[in-house]
């Protein structure tokens, strides 16, 4: 008779490769297509949200304000994008889409994390909470550093 810790054990550990091999598989996927999961995370970001400035961008994909700009050219070489500056503020650099972007964002199935942060939206504060928390584990399990300050 398996112990039950052990089994639950494998449950998770199983669970777990499930997920990281979806997200391989979606990012690999997208690559096929030309994009990275996370510049077409940024286009449909903008679609859904509308123009959006460079810091909330980074704020949104969680990275720094360097690789935001990298992002955000190389979307604007690519056509997807224009930046233009606020008209009120002239520091501020607001990103919209192009017809070229808007089009990419709209087309490619959603998955990976992008439907991940569709779908958390709509749980409930105590389902997500209990999610938030199993992550927090996680990170902590795998030694990533997760303090965002």
């Amino acid at each position: 008779m398996e112990n039950p810790t052990q089994g639950l054990y494998t449950e998770t550990i199983q669970k777990f490769l499930i997920v990281y091999r979806h997200l391989r598989m979606y990012s690999r996927q997208l690559h096929q297509e030309g994009i990275s999961g996370r510049k077409l995370s940024a286009l449909r970001y903008i679609h859904e949200a509308g123009p959006r400035t460079v810091g909330q961008m980074r704020d949104y994909l969680y990275i720094s304000d360097s690789g935001t700009s990298e992002l955000i050219a190389r979307l604007e070489k690519m056509g997807y994008v224009t930046r233009t500056r606020s008209d009120t503020d002239n520091r501020v650099v607001i990103v919209d889409l192009t017809a070229a972007g808007r089009e990419l964002a709209q087309t490619p199935p959603r998955g990976g994390v992008s439907l991940l942060r569709e779908r958390l939206q709509t749980l409930p504060y105590k389902r997500l909470s209990v999610i938030n928390e199993a992550m927090t584990e996680i990170l902590t399990l795998l030694e990533i550093d997760h303090d965002y300050s």
